[in-house]
């Protein structure tokens, strides 16, 4: 049998997931885009799972789409066009959603390049770190396309609309030390303790409030899209669920016990 186009590690409440293309730079096929959602709903099924962390084995994390792959290739002359639209809506567009729907937060460790699809993949996780040597590219402009996998709604809500139209536009490669300068990413590492530094984070993240991680996501999203008045409703409708649930009980006895607290909502 062939190996997995996914790895799938457990590290207690961390599940630790490697796109394994390393010789084709972890970019998509349909075959990686399956087992990846495959992945992603099973630790949204597995009430044990509170972290994961997304990365890419070999020298890179992901090159985007694989243009070799016969969904997009194009064929000989005379054949009609590859149905790219349908591409974005059967594979990348669940993608995304999910990620972003996921009941747990999302950690994507940037090993090397991390171009166009790829870029936005890691964007749409919830916290990027990066080694040193990791790059980011929006590569869309240089085949003729735009930003996909999320990139024309990530970019510019990370680094405003002068920014995310140079990235997309240019099409340069971004350094992981100008990615963090400009809020990109949330920061960079040495390239030797990407892996344990990404692991202490998810370790963290999977001892918190995974309810109240994930609202705040869900609360700091919309509020991009409502104004102030809006936001303040749905903050107040947060809490007050949130406030019934079992880890903000567990959380104010810690505090008053002055005790670690012990969170297990989901």
């Amino acid at each position: 049998m062939s190996e997995p186009l996914v790895l799938v590690e457990r590290h207690d409440a961390v599940l630790w997931l490697t796109l394994n293309r390393p010789a084709a730079l972890n970019s998509f096929t349909t075959a990686l885009h399956t087992e990846l959602l495959a992945a992603l709903d099973a630790a949204a099924a597995d009430a044990a799972v509170r972290c994961v962390v997304l990365t890419g084995a070999g020298r890179g994390f992901c090159a985007g789409q694989d243009l070799a792959d016969p969904v997009v290739a194009p064929g000989p002359a005379g054949t009609p066009p590859k149905d790219l639209q349908a591409v974005i809506e059967q594979w990348y567009r669940p993608l995304v959603l999910r990620l972003r729907s996921l009941p747990v937060p999302v950690i994507a460790a940037v090993n090397g390049v991390a171009a166009g699809a790829g870029a936005n993949l890691a964007l749409a996780c919830d916290l990027v770190l990066a080694g040193q040597s990791a790059s980011f590219l929006q590569a869309f402009a240089k085949i003729g396309l735009v930003p996909d996998t999320g990139g024309t709604w990530l970019l510019p809500r990370l680094v405003g609309r002068a920014r995310a139209l140079g990235l997309a536009l240019l099409g340069d490669k971004l350094s992981a030390a100008e990615a963090e300068r400009i809020g990109l990413i949330w920061r960079q590492v040495d390239d030797a303790a990407l892996k344990d530094e990404a692991l202490a984070l998810a370790r963290r993240l999977a001892a918190m409030p995974s309810r109240a991680l994930v609202a705040t996501r869900a609360a700091m999203d919309a509020a991009m899209q409502a104004d102030l008045p809006a936001a303040l409703d749905a903050e107040a409708q947060l809490q007050g669920e949130l406030g019934r649930a079992h880890d903000y009980q567990e959380g104010v006895a810690a505090f008053m016990a002055k005790r670690a607290p012990v969170f297990t909502d989901r």
